[in-house]
């Protein structure tokens, strides 16, 4: 079975490429089962997501495809939530849909994935940056509002390393997902970006093994061509660390199958 969980649409004004076609690239790569997940609007950074008037829209067209390709592929229907206290919306929380991604983007509103704010890197201890945003993805479980936690090093993104051992850093927030019954997503958008390097690291891959903390696939995917891509170096993942069977969710219900 192939899985890819994570992908955008327009919505997010930072994609390109109609939802239709997205679909149409999954069906031709062979992809069994295909989740949408867009950013979820919230009360900040609304020029990254959708608004929440969009909501219904992109609900409602995400089911006609469904429906419409059901004899060819699954898909599945979700969001990815921003993680920031004060800031996140019941309507998006309690929305009818298969799951909810749960990814940390901000450290205290800083958007030190956002290339407009790399500069913040040079200014503070890495260390700190590190060891705050492992704090963050912590709570994130601890809040019980999620099913899979996205890209999971996604602090990585810039190439700008701690000094300090990862494990150890991301030691307590690897419980609380352990505690919290996620799932870790193996996202390969990382391999596109300057770390060029698979989220999360073979390193944090094996810890989530060893912690038996189940795993899905997701592209990612902000364009067509991104569908997809790396996916089979993301299964030669896995398997080098022992995993044979990935997440898939309806109804906020996960199954387990094989890959």
């Amino acid at each position: 079975m192939r899985v890819d969980l994570h992908n955008h649409t327009t919505l997010c004004n930072h994609a390109t490429g109609t939802t239709e076609s997205y679909v149409k690239k999954a069906i031709e790569l062979g992809i069994d089962v295909y989740g949408f997940s867009d950013h979820a609007p919230m009360d900040f950074d609304p020029e990254y997501r959708m608004h929440f008037t969009q909501m219904s829209a992109y609900e409602s067209e995400i089911t006609t495809l469904k429906e419409k390709y059901e004899n060819d592929i699954e898909i599945l229907l979700a969001y990815e939530v921003d993680y920031l206290p004060g800031h996140m919306d019941e309507r998006v929380l309690k929305a009818d849909v298969d799951y909810l991604i749960g990814s940390v983007h901000f450290i205290h509103e800083w958007g030190f994935d956002n290339p407009e704010y790399i500069g913040r890197y040079k200014t503070q201890n890495i260390d700190t940056i590190w060891q705050e945003y492992f704090d963050a993805i912590e709570d994130l479980a601890k809040s019980g509002k999620f099913d899979i936690v996205g890209h999971l090093d996604l602090i990585k993104v810039f190439n700008f390393m701690p000094k300090k051992d990862i494990k150890s850093i991301a030691h307590k927030a690897m419980k609380a997902i352990k505690n919290a019954n996620m799932t870790l997503e193996i996202n390969t958008a990382g391999q596109r970006k300057p770390v060029a390097e698979i989220y999360p690291s073979r390193e944090l891959l094996g810890m989530a093994y060893e912690l038996q903390i189940p795993i899905t696939f997701s592209s990612d995917a902000h364009s067509v061509d991104q569908i997809g891509l790396f996916y089979n170096e993301a299964v030669t993942l896995a398997k080098s660390v022992g995993y044979t069977r990935c997440a898939t969710y309806r109804n906020r219900d996960r199954q387990l199958l094989t890959f």
